[in-house]
């Protein structure tokens, strides 16, 4: 049955997708007509029917909205900033601006299940006010409007401690983009949060109650030093304790999570890489012999079981197939950092340890606890000093990164801030050639030119915070690149320079209201589903008569396959071999489709899919007529979308 929604260009109907899981698993909960049945429901949950209200759970009030805010679908897009974006071309970073929980929904399609490792540094709930508000009704400014109008800032929720939703509001705020973060988490990845004293036992809860008490994985310290606050403790007499303190907390997605063993820095550097020459041991377990490299023992034993054994051969072939041309063992693994484990070959071998020499381990070093004290919370860099109240130290969220992630992954970060995790990212993947990718999502916020560091951001023209998110970044791929060039100047002759800027660059994109007028419109109460659908196709035929022509057809492009579950590093390839239209294959690396855009799609088209019905086909529904439209989804059946 055909509803309303159907025409409408909005994100992943999360509550939709829920319910049909729902039924999926249990459809004797559902009443014929395929209604959730409530009382069925009841049955499941409270079987012996108990009445009592009095039980263990963690509620507040907005608790229920903020909840359905976080699955309601978005009519919201992004549109690419060439402008500010650096490299773009060259990188598949992603800086967004615009408010992240319409954000997070966008990216909750393509992205899902995709991002190894969130890390976040939210608003501490400080008493002071914040503008993150949620409330988009009709009798308020809607967010585009405010957050593009930013002569006059942008609105700003009051959050006073007097205020009976004090902690009330920071939690509703929190909890409906915590439950749309863990849709892009993958199975094995995690999500770490900073934290102050003021919210860190609400937020412990919170935590439990959107990941799972059973997937807390531990909370970091680290050192909190603002000489503001201890003026202020000093000049309003001494109350209570100064707080010497932050905390970093880790939940995974799931139990698959793997932590990566981290290493605490000497102040003398790192020891020595150490060595164990023989992979040999005079015991005599027989569960210990197995084959390494071709060679089984008869007697005796190697030194490590076989899962961590064959983990070390197989580390080894990958050196000997991609790096042995480069550098030994030794070398790769100190210039690498990997921290592999690696057991070679020995042909010249003799005797009892014939077929394998030396293993190597990362065993110098003292392994990271949960005492992170040798960092500050907050720690400038040349590229942001002076600009940026308290950003968050570079160091600590490199250590973050190292613990659960590899190479490839997804890095995200959607209270970005000064943009600390982007420089993360570049840093790690130069210092190691590893290939992390970053979304950092920031609100343009106004920046406060009442603040020092806000004087000094609008002297050198930023006004807003994104534009600090946005400008920090561009510095780091500066450096970095003034680095490389110094270190391997003829990257950059001879024509190599792509080679020389590979992945130092990122693309810039901004959340803005739907490309597609139909998004304003409103069903009329007095009449039936039926008459409201309709009235929503004259209204669309009425009001996107023009939209190619008065809209940025890359705009559009965007809009549509971000709703159709593609990537923002989408690709587009015009087709020539199709003449009667401007037909493009957008590909993202793994969904892939042919796009076009034309107001009229012409028969020959359309008589083209007749034959080559393997590849899926979207287009603009009112470049179709009936016959043209029952032809496509005749030939390419769930394959056609027209939008």
């Amino acid at each position: 049955m055909e509803n309303i929604n159907d025409y409408m260009p909005l994100s992943n109907d999360w509550n939709k997708e829920r319910l049909e899981t729902l039924k999926k698993m249990f459809p004797d909960l559902f009443t014929n007509e395929g209604k959730l049945n409530i009382n069925e429901l009841k049955k499941v949950v409270d079987p012996e029917s108990v009445s009592e209200t009095e039980r263990y759970e963690f509620r507040w009030f907005g608790k229920s909205k903020a909840k359905r805010d976080a699955f309601i679908p978005t009519n919201t897009t992004f549109t690419f900033d060439e402008k500010r974006s650096v490299n773009p071309d060259e990188a598949e970073h992603l800086i967004l601006e615009g408010e992240n929980l319409e954000a997070l929904k966008l990216l909750s399609t393509g992205y899902r299940e995709k991002v190894k490792c969130i890390y976040i540094d939210p608003p501490y709930n400080t008493g002071e006010d914040f503008v993150y508000s949620d409330n988009y009704s009709d009798d308020k400014k809607v967010y585009w409007e405010d957050a593009e109008i930013l002569e006059n800032g942008l609105k700003v929720d009051t959050n006073t401690a007097t205020d009976g939703r004090f902690h009330s509001n920071w939690l509703s705020m929190l909890y409906s983009r915590l439950l749309m973060a863990r849709t892009l988490l993958t199975s094995d990845g995690a999500i770490f949060v900073s934290i102050g004293d003021e919210e860190y036992h609400n937020l412990r809860r919170l935590m439990d109650e959107v990941f799972g008490q059973e997937n807390y994985r531990n909370t970091f310290i680290t050192r909190r030093y603002d000489k503001n606050v201890n003026r202020q403790f000093i000049e309003n007499g001494l109350s209570t304790y100064n707080v010497g303190f932050e905390y970093v907390i880790c939940y995974s997605k799931s139990d698959e999570f793997k932590f990566n063993p981290i290493y605490r820095e000497s102040s003398e550097e790192r020891q020595n890489f150490g060595y164990w020459k023989g992979f040999w041991n005079d015991a005599n377990r027989e569960t210990m012999r197995y084959d390494i490299l071709g060679f089984k023992p008869e007697t005796g034993q190697w030194k490590w079981g076989k899962e961590r054994g064959l983990k070390a051969v197989e580390n080894y072939k990958e050196y000997e197939k991609k790096y042995s041309t480069e550098m030994t063992l030794e070398e790769y693994w100190e210039k690498t950092g990997k921290q592999l484990e690696f057991i070679r070959r020995n042909e010249e071998g003799k005797g009892k340890n014939k077929g394998v020499d030396h293993w190597i381990a990362p065993v110098s070093g003292i392994l990271r606890n949960t005492n992170w004290t040798d960092f500050f919370a907050s720690k400038a860099t040349k590229e942001i000093d002076g600009l940026f109240d308290f950003p968050k130290n570079v160091d600590i969220i490199k250590t973050i990164i190292k613990s659960c992630e590899y190479n490839g992954d997804i890095i995200l970060d959607f209270f970005a801030g000064s943009g600390s995790t982007g420089q993360a990212v570049l840093e790690l993947n130069e210092e190691d050639k590893a290939n992390r990718k970053f979304i950092l999502v920031q609100l343009p916020e106004k920046i406060n030119e009442n603040s020092e560091s806000g004087k000094r951001a609008l002297e050198v023209g930023l006004k807003k915070i994104s534009d600090i998110t946005i400008e920090r970044n561009k510095r780091v791929v500066q450096r970095i690149i003034e680095e490389r060039k110094k270190g391997q100047p003829d990257l950059f002759t001879n024509g190599h320079k792509v080679d020389a800027i590979k992945g130092l660059g990122f693309k810039v994109f901004k959340l803005v209201k739907s490309n597609f007028p139909r998004v304003e419109f409103a069903p009329d109460p007095e009449k039936t589903t039926e008459e409201n659908i309709e009235l929503l196709k004259k209204y669309i035929r009425d009001k996107e008569a023009q939209l190619i022509t008065a809209f940025n057809r890359d705009e559009l492009v965007t809009e549509i396959l971000i709703k159709n579950g593609f990537t923002l590093n989408y690709t587009l390839t015009k087709q020539a071999e199709l003449k009667k239209n401007e037909i493009f294959f957008a590909t993202d690396g793994e969904k892939e489709t042919l796009i076009c855009l034309d107001i009229s799609i012409d028969m020959e088209t359309v008589e083209h899919f007749k034959k080559h019905n393997t590849q899926k086909f979207i287009c603009l529904e009112r470049a179709l007529d009936t016959t043209k439209k029952w032809n496509l989804k005749h030939y390419l059946g769930d394959k056609f979308n027209a939008f």
